[in-house]
C-alpha cells in the first residue's frame, strides 16, 4: 500500500471521484469505516474541493483515510435536522451566485440568503445577472439599482447573456486560476453558462416550467469541473429555497457587513439586532439613506422566519 494526496471532485454518497495530480488520474475511493462512524454536525464528513490522504492497495483499491484542514467552506442547513448542516464545496476562492430577472421571475431576497451562507467564511461573491438579452428599460433599471446596493458593500456584479454571449468572455476572465462555486436558483441559466465556459462539456440543461415559471433540476450532485486556464468551476444543484433555522438573530446581524460594520455605534452594541432597540445606529442610517432598506427589509425577513420556527420549536415541548 501506498499514501497519495488527491482532490475530491465529485461526491455521490458512498464513492468520490478523486483527482490526482501526481498521476493525472482520477480515482474511485471509498471512505474509510473509521471516518464514517464519527460523530458529528454534519451530514457528509467529505465535501467537493476538499484535500484528502488516500490510501491505494496493490489491487488498486483506493480509501480516503484524512480530509486536510478545511480553508472554507460553504454550507446550508440539512432539511431534515436542524443541528445539523451539509457542506456543499470547500476551500473555495469565489462563490458566483447565478440570478435572473427574467424566466423565471427574479426572488426578491434570495440574493442576502446566499449571501448569509458566504459570509461568514469571507468567501468573495461574484452575483451574475443572466439572460440580459431579455430585460426591458424597467429590468435594466432594476439591475442597475441591485448593481449599486450589492457592489457599494464590496460585492462585485456582471450582467450576461449566454444567447448574445454578453460579458461572457469578461466572465471568463474572472475565473482563471481559481475555484470558483457556481450556485443559483433553478432555471436561472446556470449550466448554459458552465457550457459557455467550458466548451465541449454539453452540461445538461434544463427548461422553466410554463405552469410554475420556476426552473427545472439538472445537477443532482456537486462536481468540480476544469476549464482553460487553471478555471475550476464547482457546479452545485439548482436551489429552490434557503432556510437558517439553525440560527441565532445576532447570527444573522453579524453576517449582514454593512450593519455589522457601524453596530459598534449602537446603544447596545454588537448585541443590538436592529428592529425595536433604543439608540439603534443601523435603523438611524436606513432612515437617513445612508443604509439600504433593501437590504434591511431581507434581513429583517430572516429574522421572522427563525423567530416563528423558534415559537413553534418552543410550543412543541409544551
Amino acid at each position: 500500500m501506498h499514501n497519495i494526496e488527491g482532490l475530491v471532485l465529485k461526491s455521490t454518497g458512498s464513492w468520490y471521484d478523486v483527482y490526482v495530480e501526481q498521476t493525472n488520474q482520477v480515482l474511485a475511493c471509498r471512505l474509510a469505516g473509521k471516518m464514517k462512524l464519527n460523530k458529528s454536525t454534519l451530514t457528509n464528513p467529505v465535501a467537493v474541493g476538499d484535500k484528502v490522504d488516500i490510501q491505494v492497495s496493490q489491487n488498486s483499491d483506493a480509501i480516503i483515510q484524512n480530509i486536510q484542514p478545511r480553508k472554507n467552506y460553504i454550507a446550508r442547513q440539512s432539511p431534515k435536522n436542524k443541528h445539523q448542516v451539509h457542506i456543499i464545496a470547500s476551500n473555495i476562492d469565489q462563490a458566483v451566485l447565478i440570478t435572473t430577472l427574467r424566466e423565471p421571475h427574479f426572488k426578491q431576497g434570495f440574493i442576502d440568503r446566499f449571501i448569509m451562507t458566504t459570509e461568514p467564511q469571507d468567501i468573495p461573491v461574484l452575483i451574475i445577472f443572466n439572460k440580459a438579452d431579455l430585460y426591458n428599460d424597467e429590468d435594466v433599471e432594476e439591475y442597475k439599482e441591485l448593481q449599486t446596493i450589492y457592489e457599494s458593500i464590496g460585492y462585485s456584479t456582471l450582467s450576461i447573456s449566454c444567447k448574445s454571449k454578453l460579458g461572457i468572455e469578461a466572465l471568463k476572465e474572472r475565473l482563471v486560476s481559481k475555484i470558483s462555486l457556481f450556485s443559483g436558483q433553478s432555471g436561472v441559466g446556470k449550466s448554459s453558462i458552465i457550457n459557455a465556459l467550458i466548451p465541449g462539456l454539453n452540461q445538461k440543461t434544463g427548461l422553466v416550467s410554463g405552469y410554475t415559471g420556476k426552473g427545472t433540476h439538472t445537477t443532482t450532485f456537486a462536481e468540480m469541473l476544469r476549464g482553460e486556464r487553471d478555471t475550476f468551476i464547482i457546479d452545485t444543484p439548482g436551489l429552490k429555497t434557503l432556510t437558517f433555522n439553525n440560527l441565532e438573530i445576532l447570527d444573522v446581524a453579524h453576517n449582514f457587513r454593512e450593519f455589522f460594520e457601524v453596530s459598534e455605534n449602537c446603544k447596545f452594541g454588537r448585541r443590538c439586532t436592529h428592529q425595536d432597540e433604543p439608540g439603534c445606529c443601523v435603523r438611524e442610517r436606513i432612515e437617513n439613506g445612508q443604509l439600504y432598506f433593501y437590504r434591511y427589509r431581507n434581513y429583517l425577513s430572516i429574522l421572522e422566519e427563525i423567530k416563528a420556527h423558534n415559537y413553534w420549536e418552543r410550543k412543541k415541548d409544551y
